[in-house]
This record gives C-alpha cells, sequence and structure tokens, in this order.
C-alpha cells in the first residue's frame, strides 16, 4: 500500500523529511479495524513527532492523526462497527498513523462519521474536538460554575483545537466565551464560530480583558504559547478559577496561582489509547455525539485549508504551513492520486 513516511527527523524543508513509499498492507487482529483511508488531516502534533521522533532502525515513522474513511477489514473481537461503514477518529500515537492508504485502529477511539460532511470535512474534526471536549468537560468541568465567575477565556481561538473549543463552550454551555486572535482574518473567524467577545492576545490579556469590561473568567483554556501567556493568566483569572492548557511549556511555575486557588489541568487526547484506560471507549462516544451535533447543524467543521490529495509534497507545504503560525482552523489532504 502506499504511505508517506520517514526514517529520520528533522525539518520538513530537508529532501527526506516525508517521502512516499510503499508498505505491506496491515491486518486487523482483536479489536482492530483495518480502515480505507479517504482524507487526513494535519495537526502540531505530527509536526513535532516528524522533528524529534525516530523510528525503530529499520523502519518507517508514519504519521497522522486525524482520519476520515471506509472500514474493509475487522478484528475478531471486533462488535461496533461492521465492512462498509463510515468512520472519523485520531488515532493512536503510539501506533502507526493514517498517512497511508490502510490503517488500523482500535473500534473504542473510533467514530462514526457525519453522513452531512464530506472526507475531508469529517478529517478535520477528531482529534481537535476530542481534545477541546475533554479539555472542557472533563478536565475544566465547565457545568460546574466558578462562583458566579461564568466565562471562559480560549487562549489560541483561530487555531484547530481553539475553533472546536469555541463552538462547543457556545452552543453546549451558558458561559460568555471569550476568545484571542490578533489578525483580522482569524478575528473575523473566531466571531463567525461563536465567539461573544474577541480580544488580542498580542497584547497584555488582563489589560484587553478590563478594557473590554469584561469580568474576571473563572476558566481559562489555553492552548498555545501558555508559558508566554502565563503572568497574565494569573492576573485575570477569577479566584478559585480553573486553568486547562494543551501545550508544552518548558517552564511552568505555578505558584503564584495559589493565591487565588487555581487548579490547573493538563489535556493529551491521546491519553486514553497510549494507556489502554478502563474509560478509552468514551472517545467512540464522544466523537459519534460530536457526528449527531454536526448532522444536526450545531457544529461545523473546521476545514480551512484544502492542500490536494496525499502525497509526500502535498504534506510537506502542510506541515509547513501548519509550522508558520499563519493557520487557522485545519489543514486537510483527501485521497491518493492516481
Amino acid at each position: 500500500m502506499r504511505a508517506v513516511g520517514y526514517t529520520v527527523p528533522g525539518p520538513i524543508d530537508r529532501p527526506d523529511s516525508l517521502l512516499d513509499i510503499e508498505l505491506p498492507r496491515p491486518q486487523p487482529a482483536g479489536r482492530d479495524i483495518l480502515v480505507q483511508v479517504r482524507a487526513i488531516s494535519v495537526n502540531p502534533a505530527d509536526t513535532k513527532l516528524r522533528a524529534s521522533a525516530r523510528p525503530p532502525a529499520g523502519e518507517w515513522k508514519v504519521l497522522g492523526y486525524d482520519v476520515a474513511g471506509i472500514v474493509v477489514e475487522i478484528g475478531p473481537e471486533v462488535t461496533m462497527f461492521a465492512h462498509g461503514d463510515e468512520v472519523f477518529y485520531a488515532g493512536d500515537i503510539t501506533r502507526s498513523g493514517g498517512n497511508a492508504e490502510f490503517h488500523l485502529v482500535d473500534e473504542r477511539i473510533v467514530g462514526h462519521k457525519p453522513r452531512s460532511l464530506g472526507w475531508a470535512e469529517a478529517a478535520a474534526l477528531p482529534l481537535t474536538s476530542i481534545a477541546a471536549w475533554e479539555a472542557l468537560f472533563d478536565r475544566l468541568d465547565v457545568k460546574r460554575s466558578v462562583s458566579g465567575a461564568n466565562s471562559l477565556l480560549i487562549i489560541g481561538g483561530a487555531g484547530g483545537v481553539g475553533s472546536i473549543a469555541v463552538q462547543l463552550a457556545r452552543q453546549l454551555t451558558d458561559l460568555e466565551v471569550i476568545a484571542t486572535a490578533s489578525r483580522q482574518d482569524t478575528r473575523e473567524w473566531v466571531a463567525q464560530l461563536g465567539a461573544h467577545h474577541v480580544i488580542d492576545h498580542r497584547k497584555p490579556l488582563s489589560a484587553e480583558i478590563e478594557a473590554a469590561r469584561l469580568s474576571a473568567p473563572g476558566f481559562v483554556f489555553s492552548t498555545t504559547h501558555t508559558e508566554a501567556h502565563l503572568p497574565e493568566i494569573t492576573r485575570l483569572i477569577a479566584p478559585q478559577g480553573r486553568l486547562a492548557l494543551i501545550d508544552d511549556p518548558e517552564v511552568f511555575d505555578i505558584v503564584p496561582l495559589k493565591i487565588k486557588t487555581v487548579s490547573v489541568h493538563w489535556e493529551l487526547m491521546f491519553a486514553r489509547p497510549m494507556h489502554k484506560t478502563a474509560d478509552m471507549i468514551e472517545q467512540a462516544h464522544l466523537l459519534d455525539e460530536l457526528a449527531r451535533l454536526v448532522d444536526a447543524g450545531t457544529i461545523r467543521t473546521t476545514l480551512a485549508e484544502h492542500f490536494g490529495s496525499i502525497s509526500a509534497e502535498n504534506l510537506k507545504h502542510a506541515h509547513a504551513f501548519v509550522e508558520s503560525g499563519r493557520a487557522r482552523g485545519k489543514a486537510v489532504l483527501e485521497g491518493f492520486p492516481g
């Protein structure tokens, strides 16, 4: 089968950073399903792994942690899917990824694809939706109020995770949703997704909150540059507030948050499949509920850039775009050439 992979990690501008390759078609066992891949999307996880993760000697590293496709084979223990089902999912970072014609995935982290979406539109959603959903409802527990501080600040509202978090918070809660964006196009994007207020993260966030005459948010969801924003988060968050983050700060001093009794929550959407947690099937339930919300018109796809068919050259362009800091929503590729 055709796939895109690499053997040596490094920058995207290196000729062998991503290559078109041929691999054996995998065979499902246990609770795995084999999916014929129709579309994929690119996340920061892909670019970080490509730059740093080395495969075992003599093997290829295949990335890709957003897939929409069709079930073509099932393992002997599969109970949730059948041949021909249309699915979407984010996969497991400890296993080979979906940048291939066929991909194995555990059925417990797979959802039924929204009927109203095409392949590319569906592939834009799984990873970021799981991350946003788990951060908001499992980690921050946003439906449990914080001393009357009924607002949520989403830092990086135009990014992949932010674009879904804005929608989920606006549509599924009564929170006042404040999102950050810096460019005119990203500010408009975030407003269209449902943010009540948009502030500029290039400026001091506490001053932006004050200038907009907004109350101190009880919840802060930081999707990017948390290390740089932490002093401002400490100033603006309400006492007894809750902070969630998904990025990887080199230095993260939470001691200043003690004076407000702020709790800090990490979100890594790969944690359930990585550790085979007893509740990993919750990701399948989550994706099925997301599909229902999409088909009902409540949530929309965050596809923003289509990079053509699935090939090493097109994936290089998509990786470079995601790394540029100019991206909004999701970058997607669809189908294999020829």
